[in-house]
């Protein structure tokens, strides 16, 4: 390896594309970052354009290069967003926009796909609570809605699935991404035919795509392990000025983000906090749960699975409520205001508001909503309670592994809110954990996962410095501790209530 060498990680985001240059040792030589927008066109629908991907691409590499010269480029890996659908024609271009994880309009269809196949025995087969943001629901909903696009669609692929075909000319997935289709079988590492059967009777009209996988539907990617690579397209080698350097496939950006924070070891857990917030176990062996509190993702290293919960809206509702109290409030000022309030002042805010939850209750129909609001509340009392509901949603995820068991007491936190000492220590106190924020105050680990899997697969080993070193620890109070179990049982009770009253309210006729 080239001592002034760098491998490229480039993380697929939901807002953006974050971009940074490893060094051989380890150390992060720079970084960069392009934003993309999401359309809402109809209720529910969140798409994005996969021109505005590359676009980002070319932006952020370039961004790289003026720092770190793409002579001197090692390898590229990738890290993305799941589940985002992709439609692919034969050579290889869009059919139309892509639809995020965010996209709630193929609910049913998540919820037809999973009892008809038996949710326990799809659980069993594919470690995933299969709903509508899974990308054969998805498709389902999409060839129902526009025959005409899934009529001229070869392949459905996720959105990193995409890039890589992009840069390389070869569309493929990995084990972490392939779960995000429904359909993949964890013990196996295939493609389960009779789900693949069932999501195609989903659509009506039925789709007649020119491309046809075994079930009759749009082929579907080969699962190829994260540590594959395929040279960079000459063109864009010539373009950026490198030779034909390996891409990566990579993985989900959960499972590169958790990587690149350090947690590798099966005791460890991550939390990594975004758009969403990720919180994984990190396990040595398949373990399914008998509630489906988890999901079970294949991480990058063979042999290791990551127990997961993903809280859909949590950087999002943050920007959200920051948007909607005005002034100059950001995101992180809105955590920082949260921080100078006593918790048990503020009103409770189940913070649901993508709608729906996944997490540790896996339940469509949850919504946000504030109880207990009165006059004397401020702007800052509201930024409490959101982040009151934050950690206490974060606190159920950490139980169910402390259920679960084998996980130490150490959480290792990057990213989002993450960042501010407060949010840390109300994490400590309300979990009982010990907190580890790595010395680098970064946020973009899923990059650095990408590059660090790239070096490995090409060197066999990791950087020296590959996982960074942890930073100051935020420890459990006990006083404080018991606080946050009375606002525990509150906000359940408050939860609990609300639900109750949404799931016996019939909802509203469609309007004509």
């Amino acid at each position: 390896m080239s001592a002034d060498g760098a491998w490229i990680g480039l993380d697929l985001g939901t807002s953006g594309l974050k971009g940074l240059a490893l060094t051989a040792a380890g150390t992060v030589a720079a970084r960069a970052s392009a934003g993309y927008p999401t359309a809402h066109p109809a209720a529910g629908a969140c798409e994005q354009d996969p021109g505005d991907w590359l676009r980002a691409v070319q932006q952020v590499t370039s961004q790289l290069a003026a720092a770190v010269p793409a002579r001197r480029w090692l390898g590229i890996g990738l890290s993305g967003m799941i589940p985002t659908l992709v439609t692919v024609g034969r050579r290889g271009e869009p059919t139309g926009p892509a639809i995020t994880w965010q996209d709630s309009r193929a609910d049913a269809r998540g919820d037809e796909l999973r009892e008809g196949c038996g949710a326990d025995a799809l659980y069993r087969l594919t470690g995933q609570w299969v709903d509508g943001r899974y990308l054969l629901p998805m498709y389902a909903e999409l060839a129902a809605a526009d025959p005409g696009r899934a009529a001229a669609t070869a392949t459905i692929a996720s959105a990193k699935d995409y890039l890589f075909g992009w840069l390389t000319g070869e569309l493929a997935t990995d084990p972490s991404t392939a779960s995000g289709f429904g359909c993949y079988e964890l013990e196996t590492g295939r493609w389960n035919d009779a789900v693949l059967a069932a999501a195609a009777d989903l659509a009506a009209p039925p789709a007649a795509p020119p491309a046809r996988g075994a079930a009759g539907g749009p082929a579907l990617p080969p699962v190829r392990p994260s540590t594959e690579s395929r040279p960079l397209r000459p063109d864009l080698a010539a373009r950026l000025g490198c030779g034909p350097i390996p891409v990566g496939l990579g993985a989900a950006d959960s499972v590169l983000g958790a990587l690149g924070l350090g947690v590798r070891d099966p005791g460890q857990v991550a939390y990594v906090a975004g758009t969403s917030n990720v919180i994984m176990g990190v396990s040595g062996e398949l373990v399914l749960d008998p509630r489906h509190r988890f999901l079970v993702t294949p991480l990058a290293e063979p042999g290791r699975w990551g127990l997961e919960m993903d809280l859909l809206a949590t950087g999002s509702a943050v920007t959200w409520l920051a948007g909607l109290l005005g002034g100059d409030l950001d995101a992180a000022g809105l955590v920082a205001l949260a921080a100078g309030l006593d918790p048990a002042q503020a009103p409770v805010v189940l913070p649901y508001l993508s709608p729906g939850e996944q997490g540790a209750l896996w339940d469509p129909r949850l919504r946000g909503a504030v109880v207990g609001l009165h006059l004397g509340h401020g702007r800052a009392h509201l930024a409490r309670g959101l982040v009151n509901g934050i950690v206490l949603e974060s606190r159920r995820c950490l139980a169910v592994l402390d259920e679960t068991g084998g996980f130490g007491r150490t959480l290792a936190v990057a990213g989002g809110s993450a960042a501010d000492p407060a949010f840390r220590a109300d994490l400590a106190d309300a979990s009982r954990r010990v907190v580890s924020m790595p010395r680098d105050d970064a946020t973009d680990y899923s990059a650095r996962g990408a590059a660090l899997l790239a070096a490995r697969a090409s060197e066999g080993e990791w950087p020296p410095d590959a996982f960074p070193s942890s930073g100051a620890l935020a420890e459990p109070d006990d006083g404080r501790a018991k606080a946050w179990d009375d606002l525990w049982t509150t906000f359940e009770s408050a939860r609990q209530a609300v639900a109750r009253h949404d799931h016996a309210t019939p909802d509203p006729p469609a309007p004509r």
